[in-house]
């Protein structure tokens, strides 16, 4: 996989939109760091396919369960028992010093 700079990335963006297109894909560092990924659009996963990549990487690890990540989308959230001021919850909370 190519690597180039921020500074390279925006001097040279046409020339690595080119390769993109020609199937490669192009790590954008900072100072070394990367920070990005250039892929091409064709190469768009599912939400399944995503998470299975980052878990072969070692980045997230799935629930135990059987669960896929469609069925957990899809699940509406839990109702609240009662009306709940979140926002009142976090002031409460930050004045009592926690």
């Amino acid at each position: 996989m190519k690597s180039a700079t921020i500074t390279e990335a925006k001097n040279g963006l046409s020339a690595l939109i080119d390769r993109v297109r020609a199937g490669e894909s192009i790590v954008i560092t900072d100072r070394g760091i990367p920070v990005a990924v250039l892929e091409p659009a064709t190469r768009l996963m599912e939400p399944e396919e995503r998470l299975a990549k980052l878990e072969r990487g070692g980045i997230v690890r799935r629930p135990k369960g059987g669960r896929s990540i469609r069925e957990l989308l899809d699940t509406p959230p839990a109702k609240l028992l009662a009306e709940v001021d979140v926002v009142a919850m976090v002031i409460e909370e930050r004045e009592s010093g926690w």
